[in-house]
């Protein structure tokens, strides 16, 4: 049983960082797409960014050059650097794997980020 487990979410104030880890415990990380998703309520859930085995990278336009997503395949951790933050970055932020040889897919259960003075 694949698990992904979150942390780093909170409250912070706009302008500030936040950076979110995302462990896939017991389980190894290659041949995967890991990626974020975000969803704010009221709305559908969207993309924040992703990241292949091989280290190619895909964002979000509204986050385009304010967050940084990366992985440690040695520790199955996937980790987005989340920087200059605005209110609208509010929402529940998602840890997503895609096997890329059988294409599972699976999710975490979310963490909680908002964006408040």
């Amino acid at each position: 049983q694949v698990q992904l487990l979150e942390s780093g979410g909170g409250l912070v104030q706009p302008g500030g960082s936040l950076r979110l880890s995302c462990t896939s415990p017991g389980s190894r990380i290659s041949f995967t797409r890991m990626g974020w998703y975000r969803q704010a309520p009221g709305k559908e859930r969207e993309l924040v960014a992703t990241i292949t085995d091989s280290g190619t990278t895909n964002y979000g336009d509204s986050v385009k050059g304010r967050f940084t997503i990366s992985r440690d395949n040695a520790n199955s951790t996937v980790v987005l650097q989340m920087n200059s933050l605005k209110p609208e970055d509010t929402a529940v932020y998602y840890c997503n794997r895609r096997n890329l040889i059988n294409r599972n897919e699976y999710w975490g259960q979310g963490t909680q980020v908002t964006v408040a003075s």
